[in-house]
């Protein structure tokens, strides 16, 4: 088939766009700059910004004859203005859905994130039927991502099938934001366990994530697809338990071990100071804790996936050991 990836430069996007390349489908990679690697693999690389309104026009030629579109495009939880997440999350994705439409492609898959349903508490073995979308975001990327899924249900027709994958925590060789910040905070001494250290998370190794997308867009390539319009969780077939699994990370790189922790609740008040500090100095950078951050890493967050493996036929190729010994593998040599 012909594909589209929005992002194809990103971490998810670029091994999506290599596993559509290797199994011969004809891929287009759409991003704010050229990405020579993607492209040397065989992908055609298209320049376009989605927070620019003008690149309707782009992305419509772009998808001229193309049979489904994988939108993984978007600006990552990082603190920034409300508008910044806006009009990349919100009107790009809408840009996106306005070009699917009138280039008449029959199928969109959309990269979502459970952060949508975050709301404070633990989230243990939940379904999507348990976790609706939050009515309150405490940060603008939950919002606008929210918001974009919603989106993305509302477009779902029988002209333009969508659906939305929520993959949590994706991880391994090469993964530039998670892991890059773990070590650089552990190595200044300032990575501390955020409350009791016993709370378990659903991690999405690159493969499994990759092939939840592709398991995607052959669902909804079906007769009468189940998953039309829905959202789904996508992780690794077993949770961990999170700070372990950081320690066994570090420890395997050949980093010290965790020892320090701190209260959620001393954790969130810190944040707090740092976010006011940020926003009304402001300060440059980011601060070195949110209190949505702190809140995700204290609390459990791991997810029922019957619906992915029924509606989607998802099936985990990797497992979750062997998706940590391959990370740290690669993070011994380049991290």
């Amino acid at each position: 088939m012909r594909a589209l990836v929005t992002g194809g430069g990103g971490f998810l996007g670029r091994h999506l766009a290599k596993a559509l390349i290797d199994r011969g489908d004809d891929v287009v990679v759409v991003g704010r700059s050229r990405y020579p690697r993607v492209e040397s693999w065989g992908a055609r690389g298209v320049v376009a910004d989605l927070a620019d309104p003008g690149c309707v026009h782009l992305l419509t030629r772009a998808m001229e004859g193309v049979d489904v579109v994988f939108h993984t495009a978007a600006l990552p939880p990082y603190f920034a203005p409300r508008e910044v997440f806006w009009d990349t999350n919100v009107e790009g994705t809408r840009r996106v859905i306005a070009a699917c439409r009138s280039a008449g492609v029959p199928r969109l898959v959309n990269t979502s994130t459970p952060s949508v349903t975050a709301d404070g508490r633990d989230h243990e073995n939940a379904t999507e039927a348990d976790l609706p979308i939050a009515k309150q975001a405490e940060t603008p990327y939950v919002e606008t991502k929210a918001i974009a899924e919603q989106d993305v249900a509302d477009a779902h027709s029988d002209t333009l099938r969508t659906v939305s994958l929520r993959p949590h925590l994706i991880y391994g060789p090469e993964e530039p934001h998670m892991l890059p910040r773990v070590l650089a905070r552990h190595r200044a001494g300032r990575l501390r366990i955020i409350g009791d250290g016993s709370n378990k998370v659903g991690l999405t190794y690159i493969d499994n994530a990759v092939t939840a997308h592709l398991a995607a867009a052959e669902a909804l390539g079906s007769a009468d697809p189940a998953c039309g319009g829905h959202a789904y969780f996508v992780t690794d077939d077993d949770p961990v338990v999170l700070w372990t699994w950081i320690d066994q990370f570090l420890t395997g790189v050949g980093e010290r071990p965790l020892a320090a922790s701190i209260s959620l609740a001393m954790a969130r008040r810190a944040a707090g100071t740092a976010e006011g500090l940020w926003t009304w100095l402001p300060l440059p950078g980011e601060p070195p804790m949110t209190r949505f951050a702190a809140t995700q890493l204290a609390t459990s967050h791991w997810y029922d996936l019957t619906g992915a493996r029924q509606d989607l036929g998802y099936r985990a190729p990797v497992d979750g050991i062997t998706g940590l010994t391959r990370t740290i593998e690669w993070f011994r040599t380049h991290g």
